[in-house]
């Protein structure tokens, strides 16, 4: 069995692996059965509806972390192995059912694979919170953050790839055993089983987030979480309707956003745990602010990459690393799964609820206002860092 904490570098490289398969499982959702779906001529009102069911248990991320708490004798593991084979089978399903005779049960196993791969996102959360320090957090987010966007934007190149030259069923089979082998190490490593009275959980949860510093920075995460839900999809928009840009350079700059997050959340990771969470937060939404306000100015792609970019570094390392961090530290590890689960869906529902309106918020207010506003929302999200204590605890 592999020992962790003998090994200690080897969680970061576990974290990452396990978050690739999420990646992979959203870039099959918005880019591959975008493809396929216009591909059998399924209108687009049809896929953003199979697409936003498919999503909606990454809103409600809470409902699966009180489970793996209640039957937290049985350890870790099991979930992560349980969540990957539900991921794995249900996406392996897909290669027999046809959308286009069949959209409902076709829509019904996307929905179980994301269900999967989000029990295990919500149990590695929870072991995270158990098994690393406190210094050691920001690396780990940074972990797992660099797993997922590198599983969005290199497992949508390859699996693009795949679906024009051996067909979409060769990628739902490819992505059913890319998930398959990012949990299958989890069997060999050794854990460490908490057992908390199933009573206890509840009085506990609602203890933590009677705390200040808790409810600060689960407010923190859904206003920072409205910048980027507010960019996700008007962004896109933006290059095809204003900068009229051809498929080449929207692909070129959709890459350009999940490796510059990347790129952000190793930085700012490393330098969380090095340097405190709060200090590299306010750096980084400076940052974030300055990039966002700075979309006004936008008239070419290549000034529109630049900032991206840009946008994505900031994001990345204030929005997951160090607030990651930040999450965990305040995480009772007696109710990881429960508690984290509960913060990561409140700043997802930010994010998930003003990309619902983005677009009628351009149409009311205009490309300007709107990006302007954008940067508004990091204004608040320094003013709610402002308030929040950075408590010194030991490892």
């Amino acid at each position: 069995m592999i020992d962790l904490d003998r090994h200690p570098s080897l969680k970061y490289i576990l974290f990452c692996s396990l978050y690739i398969s999420e990646g992979l499982m959203v870039a099959l959702t918005s880019v591959i059965i975008v493809l396929f779906f216009t591909e059998l001529d399924i209108p687009i009102s049809t896929i953003t509806l199979v697409g936003g069911i498919a999503s909606i248990p990454w809103a409600i991320k809470f409902v699966f972390g009180p489970t793996i708490d209640i039957l937290g004798r049985y350890g870790r593991k099991i979930f992560i192995i349980l969540g990957g084979l539900i991921g794995a089978i249900s996406t392996l399903i897909l290669v027999f059912i046809d959308p286009k005779t069949s959209i409902l049960p076709f829509t019904l196993f996307l929905f179980l694979g994301h269900s999967g791969v989000v029990l295990l996102d919500v149990t590695v959360d929870a072991w995270a919170i158990q098994i690393t320090k406190i210094k050691e957090r920001g690396k780990a987010n940074a972990a797992m953050f660099t797993g997922l966007f590198a599983g969005t934007g290199f497992g949508g190149i390859l699996l693009a790839f795949i679906a024009s030259s051996f067909g979409f069923e060769m990628v739902f089979l490819t992505t059913s055993f890319l998930i398959f082998l990012s949990f299958v190490v989890v069997i060999f490593v050794k854990e460490e089983k908490i057992d908390i009275k199933r009573e206890l959980i509840g009085s506990l949860l609602i203890k933590e987030f009677k705390k200040r510093n808790t409810q600060l920075i689960s407010l923190l995460g859904f206003v920072s979480g409205m910048n980027f839900g507010m960019l996700r999809f008007v962004i896109p928009e933006f290059m095809t309707n204003v900068l009229h840009l051809d498929k080449m350079q929207i692909g070129l700059l959709t890459a350009v956003y999940p490796i510059s997050i990347v790129i952000g959340v190793i930085a700012g990771g490393i330098c969380a745990d090095k340097w405190g969470r709060k200090k590299i937060i306010f750096i980084a939404l400076i940052g974030l602010l300055i990039s966002s306000a700075s979309l006004i100015t936008v008239d070419t792609w290549e000034k529109l990459a630049f900032i991206y970019a840009f946008l994505g570094i900031f994001l990345g390392a204030s929005g997951y690393s160090a607030m990651s961090a930040f999450a965990m530290d305040v995480t009772n590890p007696k109710i990881g799964g429960v508690q984290y689960s509960f913060i990561a869906s409140i700043a997802n529902f930010g994010g998930i609820s003003t990309g619902i309106i983005s677009g009628t918020l351009v149409l009311l207010l205009g490309y300007n206002r709107f990006f302007l506003y954008t940067a508004l929302t990091v204004g608040l999200s320094m003013l709610i860092l402002y308030y929040i204590k950075e408590t010194v605890k030991k490892n």
